[in-house]
């Protein structure tokens, strides 16, 4: 996993630089809570510069030395070192400071706790890290069983950008393939990159989730030491429905 983090890293930070479908969300309970926040899987910082921008102290936590590189440098360039805090390590396991009135993991990264017992051990852990009836959201795909079942492996394009760096045109596909035995989703991605002068370059990078339904993902947190506070279909915070492509959970922190 940190292998594929490292070698999409610069790749990851451009295709989602724009997207920021999340944020008025997260911003809503960032001002509810009055912070500190702690992103779970904070990635190149995407989030974590706005949130400081907007005066809260945020910690970001991530396993790929290569993201967090992008991070610091963003970190650097927008002046935040004092309010912006990036730890390298695992979040399931890593010493996480706090305690934090709100805790955010998103774009499924939770989902990279593969098995059942590891996203068990992950919530208590984060649960030690966060204050008396702290927040703690989840943001995770809802599956479609019958689109899972379809899944073929093949390689299917999924976007392309100009790089502004390069000028080199990257062109994204992805390739997935379900197990739906055991709720697994192995996903392939495959970045060329042409340059200016015709030049391709190729780089590959493979990762899988482990996905769950809602009432799964409920009992999770009830017995890691959360209550439910509630449950949503989009970043719009509308009710959950069966046909939501996002299943949106907070939980409180309970005790």
């Amino acid at each position: 996993m940190i292998e594929t983090m490292n070698r999409i890293a610069r790749f990851f930070d451009a295709e989602y630089a724009d997207y920021m479908e999340d944020l008025p969300a997260l911003q809503a309970y960032a001002q509810r809570t009055a912070g500190p926040l702690l992103e779970l899987g904070c990635g190149t910082g995407r989030l974590l510069i706005p949130l400081a921008r907007a005066g809260y102290a945020v910690t970001g936590v991530d396993l790929s030395p290569e993201m967090l590189a992008i991070a610091r440098a963003k970190r650097a360039a927008a002046d935040l070192a004092e309010r912006v805090t990036l730890i390298e390590g695992d979040y399931a396991t890593a010493a996480l400071g706090g305690p934090y009135r709100f805790a955010f993991c998103v774009m499924n990264t939770f989902l990279h706790l593969l098995t059942i017992e590891d996203q068990a051990a992950a919530l208590r852990h984060w649960r030690q890290h966060l204050a008396p009836r702290g927040l703690l959201l989840l943001d995770l795909f809802h599956p479609d069983h019958r689109q899972l079942a379809e899944l073929d492996g093949r390689l299917v394009w999924d976007k392309t950008w100009r790089d502004p760096a390069s000028g080199a045109t990257v062109m994204k596909f992805v390739a997935c393939t379900g197990d739906l035995a055991r709720q697994l989703l192995h996903v392939t991605m495959v970045y060329d990159e042409t340059a200016p002068d015709g030049v391709l370059r190729r780089t590959v990078g493979s990762y899988d989730i482990h996905y769950m339904g809602r009432f799964e993902a409920e009992l999770l947190l009830e017995r890691a030491g959360y209550v439910l506070e509630a449950v949503y279909g989009g970043w719009d915070l509308s009710p959950f429905e069966g046909n939501c492509d996002r299943l949106i959970l907070v939980a409180r922190r309970r005790g």
